[in-house]
């Protein structure tokens, strides 16, 4: 019987359109975990998320479920399951959960996990499609053995909002590569790519262009700080439905000139060596990744004091947080750590602290294993 016989299998179903947390979160169990257990993987097949998978020698299995109202998927789910004999499911994703529920169920897998990083009450979508998402969810929810969710506000969306029971949810933090996102990394080249002087303080902003983000109220308060620091420069990393209006508000505050629409980036270690400061505007996060990897660059962060980013950070503790859509308070944080640079080293320090005591790769990967055997030890 040979070394891959005698592990139990385990089936990873994610869409894999984008390497996000959640296909960030599975490469990294893969990696941990693939002497212990056998991974196998349905997702889209062209992507990084994919490439990396088969440069580990993991087993992909092309899954598109980008198209509505088709069943393939369930088919496609079904079918690994019962001829590669999956003793566990764990999938992240709206349509990834309900066909790997369904399927789970319709061929008898053991166990069913699944990993909740932001619930469907926030997805960038219409009323009538979050509906549908919500129903998908609730009816397939029932087949789940253990929900896996990154952040206590999570928790109790899912237990008190759902009336799931606290046996059935495990909270667990997602992990931070601690060698690659390091304060030491040397300050890349980046800023003479937009023209941007050594001692010109940067504030960076990064994440998908879209309301939940906030961009416009960081947008509004860069008047405020170039009134005191004419040299400051806004970096906004990313690309979204709103980009149109965002650089339309620049160019109506006259700020335009002052910041800089990077576009989607891969290099975000890079980007965060080259800033002074990163902005989290949002007014809605399920957890984070953006803030984790800032604290473990012992970045100055100012932050929104809402669910999720609370978690992460304490107010003057790892960084200062501000109340959200409060354009002074937010242009105030910032001048304020442009200015007392201690302020910011400080704050930096202590976030690097948090993140190797809490949020760490093999911390993560520990409690998810556990959630693993407690499940298939049962059986």
């Amino acid at each position: 019987m040979s070394s891959t016989e005698n592990k139990r299998s385990i089936l990873f179903v994610i869409d894999g359109l984008e390497f996000g947390g959640g296909e960030r979160l599975f490469l990294q169990l893969a990696v941990k975990l693939r002497d212990r257990y056998h991974f196998l993987v349905a997702t889209d097949s062209g992507g990084k998320f994919a490439h990396e998978l088969r440069n580990l020698d993991i087993e992909v299995f092309s899954l598109n479920m980008t198209r509505q109202l088709a069943l393939k998927p369930f088919y496609q789910i079904r079918d690994i399951i019962r001829h590669k004999k999956i003793k566990l499911v764990h999938s992240q994703g709206a349509r990834a959960d309900f066909f790997s529920r369904l399927a789970g169920r319709r061929a008898r897998v053991p166990h069913i996990v699944s990993t909740i990083q932001m619930p469907v009450e926030g997805f960038e979508v219409g009323f009538l499609r979050k509906l549908i998402y919500r129903l998908m969810d609730q009816f397939s929810g029932r087949y789940v053995d253990r929900f896996i969710v990154v952040s206590e506000s999570l928790r109790k969306t899912i237990t008190e909002g759902r009336g799931i029971s606290d046996e059935r949810v495990a909270k667990i933090y997602n992990g931070i590569e601690l060698d690659q996102f390091h304060p030491d990394l040397k300050r890349s080249n980046l800023r003479k790519q937009w023209g941007i002087s050594a001692e010109d303080p940067v504030i960076g902003a990064i994440g998908r262009l879209v309301w939940q983000k906030g961009f416009e109220y960081l947008i509004e308060a860069m008047p405020e700080i170039l009134q005191d620091i004419s040299q400051a420069k806004l970096l906004l990393v990313g690309e979204g439905p709103l980009r149109h209006e965002l650089e339309g508000l620049a160019r109506e505050l006259d700020v335009d000139t002052r910041v800089i629409f990077a576009g989607f980036r891969s290099d975000i270690q890079d980007l965060l060596s080259m800033i002074d400061i990163l902005a989290v505007p949002s007014l809605l996060e399920g957890f984070p990744m953006i803030t984790l990897e800032a604290m473990a660059m012992a970045k100055p962060i100012v932050a929104t004091q809402i669910e999720g980013i609370v978690e992460q950070i304490s107010d003057s503790d790892e960084g200062i947080l501000v109340p959200p859509r409060d354009t002074e308070a937010l242009a105030s944080a910032i001048l304020r750590l442009i200015k007392e640079r201690e302020l910011g080293n400080r704050l930096g320090v202590a976030a690097r602290s948090k993140i190797e005591r809490y949020f760490s790769i093999d911390k993560m990967v520990k409690e998810t294993e556990m959630v693993y055997l407690s499940l298939l030890e049962s059986t």
